[in-house]
């Protein structure tokens, strides 16, 4: 890769990251719209938590740290590495399977 091309890259991580670590710490508390429907509607109280609702993440904040802010922070940042790492895995591997599959019609 250029020089170029990894300072893209640099550049584009670190905007990821202050944006999932910074801004999304400014995101509204307010309920989404599906649970606004239900509240105005009357059936919020038969809601149920999901199956990841004890999970290290749920609510978009990490479990265990305190202040608010900070907690939606860790889980913006934290979501944006498991991405890349899920992200950049896939491509490696897409991109052995294609070499392997060229040299094997050579």
């Amino acid at each position: 890769m250029s020089r170029r091309g990894r300072t893209l890259w640099v550049v584009g991580l670190v905007a990821a990251l202050v944006v999932a670590g910074v801004v999304s710490s400014y995101a509204s508390a307010s309920p989404d719209g599906l649970e606004w429907a239900a509240e105005q509607s009357g059936f919020l109280s038969t809601a149920e938590d999901s199956a990841a609702a004890t999970s290290p993440l749920a609510d978009y904040g990490v479990s265990g740290v305190d202040s608010e802010r900070l907690s939606g922070g860790l889980a913006g940042v934290i979501g944006v590495l498991v991405t890349l790492v899920l992200a950049g895995s896939l491509t490696l591997l897409l991109r052995r399977r294609s070499r392997s599959a060229a040299t094997a019609e050579d």
